[in-house]
């Protein structure tokens, strides 16, 4: 996934959280939410067809479509982050019906189409804290991991988010199963919602949960000098920088104390740079690009040069690979 600048070490699912506005400071409230996660797919082929100018204005289209119908619907904006978006809403209906409408207005889309675009949504509802222009706790979690399992053109939400709203009016599920959730005991229902105008027949909610298959997890390769490291969706917080309290350790000037970190974010591995002089991110055969107090997906493969633009003298570089 490219992003404008806007993933844990041997490598614990983010709890996920964005930003908020509030009309002062220092505001927290805790309240029951529907959290929704709505990421684009197909963004890293039309970058590659499109060049970047073009690509980044028609994903920007694509949010800006996906935010009026969230609105149209109660929903808040909480966030964009690259080629994905995260909003609110104050009920599980509310959410329920604007996702159904996103990926309808998508598919519906003449441009969108042309240009081989979709969408993948993950829902839940539950208590969430809004603090100080943060969202926080489980149901973000969750609903990060429904997005995540969630293939194109679906919409994936938690069973219990689904249980009491089967009656609503045009809204049809079926059972997907259950997964498993970072910091759960348990396996949680997923369920999918069906927004196909064209599947008249399909049972309105399955109860029965089956045995999910095996889902791949993904990793990221991380190689520093002769050192490989694997970090996946369940695996820490992965800091970088001069401090030796962090896992990977570059005594460099020009690289801060506490100068990256790399963790399993929503669906996708993400560098979040926290330094003085920023980074700079390669991704494949692309321009380079600096990234500055920001986050940026990471995919695919590429390499990642800290406080400096990219020198092939210099030993430190980082060089990622994303796989499943």
């Amino acid at each position: 996934m490219r992003t404008s600048g806007r993933g844990k070490h041997p490598a614990c699912v983010s709890q996920g959280r964005g930003v908020l506005l509030y009309d002062r400071p220092g505001m927290s409230e805790r309240k029951a939410a529907t959290i929704l996660f709505a990421d684009v797919s197909g963004s890293t082929k039309l970058f590659e067809t499109r060049g970047d100018v073009t690509a980044r204005a028609i994903i920007a289209g694509v949010l800006r479509t996906l935010l009026e119908i969230a609105q149209r619907h109660g929903g808040s904006l909480v966030k964009t982050i690259g080629d994905e978006i995260m909003c609110t809403f104050p009920g599980a209906v509310q959410g329920l019906f604007a996702a159904s409408d996103m990926q309808r207005r998508i598919k519906s889309d003449a441009q969108f189409v042309r240009d081989n675009l979709g969408i993948r949504i993950g829902l839940h509802h539950g208590e969430a804290l809004f603090e100080d222009g943060d969202v926080f706790g489980d149901a973000v979690n969750v609903a990060a991991r429904m997005a995540s399992i969630a293939r194109r053109d679906q919409i994936v939400a938690s069973a219990a988010m689904t249980s009491g709203v089967t009656q609503a009016a045009g809204l049809r599920i079926r059972s997907l199963g259950s997964a498993r959730v970072a910091g759960k005991a348990q396996p949680v229902g997923i369920a999918e919602v069906v927004w196909h105008d064209d599947l008249g027949n399909v049972t309105t909610v399955q109860r029965t949960v089956q045995s999910p298959e095996p889902v791949a997890r993904a990793r990221l390769l991380l190689r520093h000098r002769s050192q490989v490291f694997e970090i996946d969706e369940a695996s820490e917080a992965f800091t970088i920088g001069r401090d030796p309290t962090n896992v990977l350790i570059i005594e460099a000037d020009w690289v801060s104390r506490m100068h990256a970190v790399i963790e399993w974010k929503r669906g996708h591995f993400v560098l979040t740079d926290r330094s003085t002089n920023g980074s700079w991110l390669r991704i494949g055969e692309d321009d380079e690009q600096h990234v500055h107090r920001e986050d940026v997906h990471l995919r695919r493969s590429g390499l990642v040069s800290l406080g400096q633009a990219h020198d092939p003298t210099w030993a430190d570089t980082l060089y990622f690979q994303c796989g499943g």
